[in-house]
């Protein structure tokens, strides 16, 4: 069924509302500060932003990346993050279409936005985020027929699970810390949402490009193994690369070892 334009284009505008919020998550979690109050206001100079300079992307560039008051730059990730999740919003509503799982993937997806943003700048990923989507993943399970409350349940024990026991097995080989905690509940959160057959994919996925691009950084930067990248956004990454074209993927890959 083709839908009017108009249904996508507010399914992009909705995702690019959400993307501003996100932007007060991203930048007010890590602090322990309420994201409701107080409202926005600008960094530099405290002037509370008013709600035509709060038009998600259009606002900063009709601004032109300033603060109307101060004049202070306002980063380009602020309309990033806004552009990236309104794109999001509308590729699963694309894909989905106006149905309950287009609103659990699209709850999912902000979440993982907020986290993987976090996570690059303070190596950290909230439990205020990941916990409750556990809960909320699994309660959703229950209304989608595609998952179901037992894909969903089992989905989290090896999420948590499987990373909790490379992380051990690391401490216990190097008695070094390689994992966080908050990785280990992320990759929870994406079984509760997605079911365990996500799994080894999102894992092996966010493996994958989390080694390319970290032996680039570190041949670009000339740095040892010591080097510090976040794995949270690529296992936001994998779990994107599964929704969109989990599939495709791996019905590509069996057929190469069937031949």
């Amino acid at each position: 069924m083709t839908l009017p334009i108009v249904f996508y284009l507010f399914s992009f505008v909705l995702g690019a509302v959400v993307g501003s919020f996100l932007n007060v998550c991203i930048y007010r979690l890590p602090t322990g500060e309420s994201v409701v109050f107080p409202p926005s206001r600008c960094t530099s100079c405290g002037t509370r932003i008013r709600p035509w300079d709060n038009i998600p992307i259009l606002s900063w560039l009709i601004l032109r990346g300033a603060c109307r008051a101060c004049r202070a730059k306002i980063s380009a990730r602020y309309p990033l993050v806004e552009l990236i999740n309104g794109l999001l919003c509308l590729a699963l509503f694309l894909k989905f279409g106006p149905t309950l799982t287009f609103a659990a993937l699209f709850v999912f997806c902000s979440a993982l936005v907020a986290i993987s943003f976090i996570d690059l700048d303070h190596q950290i990923i909230p439990d205020v985020i990941s916990l409750p989507g556990i809960v909320l993943g699994f309660v959703l399970s229950f209304f989608l027929p595609w998952l179901g409350w037992l894909n969903s349940l089992i989905g989290i024990a090896a999420g948590g699970g499987s990373l909790l026991l490379v992380a051990w097995l690391y401490e216990r080989l190097t008695g070094k810390e390689g994992m966080g905690g908050g990785d280990i509940k992320l990759l929870a959160m994406m079984g509760a949402f997605l079911g365990w057959r996500a799994v080894p994919f999102i894992i092996f996925a966010s493996s994958l490009v989390g080694s390319v691009i970290g032996l680039t950084l570190m041949m670009l930067q000339k740095k040892d193994s010591k080097l510090a990248i976040p794995f949270g956004p690529f296992l936001a990454l994998g779990a994107l690369l599964y929704i969109f074209f989990g599939k495709a993927i791996i019905l590509w890959y069996l057929s190469i070892g069937a031949r």
